[in-house]
């Protein structure tokens, strides 16, 4: 997409890469909606945008709540179609205390987000886009979704079926003129991050991150991966052999501090 975008729809708007995503798309001339759950944060964000000329729709949706995030992209798009989508909205989790199993709730959550959140923000465009011959989808994946962190089972799973949906949507949709930009981030200063307890090698700041990305969907790059040392060694450990692989993964070790709603699930069932 050499030209700025007109009309964007952002998952995961509130905080880390996301806010700084928002903040870099805001221009006049461009009506963005973002999306994201808490009420503050999108409040702060949003008039952020707006002070930098933008139009701003505001979602406080959940990315599981199929039917209502359907409802506002599908409004957005009747009044502005969309040039842009990213579905960037994602939680992390890992092994429990002591490297005992995930939480079996835990793991799902990350399912119904991180994959299923994913779908139910590109599937209301798809069809659109489709019709119109044009557009840009962009997923968010990660690191992790080329090469699985042995602590963090769940997340690398969902990560690897986001990049491996998007991989898919580029072939069908390249004829039609749409664009698919699959991100796979390294480690990103935001909230989520700073729950890793454990080494966060070439860690960036969000609006570096967001510098990058945003280059990326400018030029229609159908993979944008970040930091390229770290990405050079995640693909080296896939191509060793298996136990080689695994001891090469050693210094990833980590343990993820949950977020607010796992703290919440615990409260309730102690």
């Amino acid at each position: 997409m050499s030209r700025s975008p007109a009309a964007v729809i952002l998952t995961g708007a509130s905080s880390g890469i996301g806010r700084a995503l928002a903040l870099g798309l805001s221009a006049p001339g461009v009506r963005i909606g973002l999306v994201g759950r808490d009420e503050v944060r999108m409040a702060q964000i949003a008039e952020l945008c707006r002070e930098k000329g933008a139009a701003v729709e505001v979602g406080l949706i959940d990315v599981r709540d199929r039917a209502g995030i359907e409802a506002f992209i599908s409004e957005f798009d009747d009044a502005t179609p969309v040039d842009l989508v990213i579905a960037n909205a994602g939680v992390t989790t890992g092994l429990g205390p002591g490297r005992t199993p995930e939480d079996p709730a835990e793991s799902r959550r990350l399912l119904e987000i991180n994959y299923g959140g994913m779908l139910n923000t590109v599937e209301p465009l798809l069809g659109r886009m489709q019709a119109r011959r044009r557009g840009q989808i962009v997923v968010v994946s990660s690191l992790a979704g080329l090469r699985a962190l042995p602590d963090m089972p769940s997340y690398s799973a969902t990560k690897a079926a986001v990049r491996a949906y998007g991989i898919s949507l580029r072939g069908w949709l390249r004829p039609f003129g749409i664009g698919v930009t699959v991100v796979c981030p390294g480690f990103v200063t935001s909230p989520m991050s700073a729950r890793h307890q454990g080494a966060r090698p070439f860690e960036i700041t969000a609006d570096k991150a967001a510098g990058i990305i945003l280059r990326g969907i400018r030029a229609r790059r159908s993979l944008v991966a970040f930091p390229l040392l770290l990405l050079a060694g995640m693909r080296l450990g896939g191509l060793l052999p298996p136990a080689l692989s695994d001891w090469f993964m050693g210094p990833f070790a980590a343990e993820v501090e949950p977020d607010g709603e796992a703290r919440r699930r615990r409260t309730l069932s102690d």
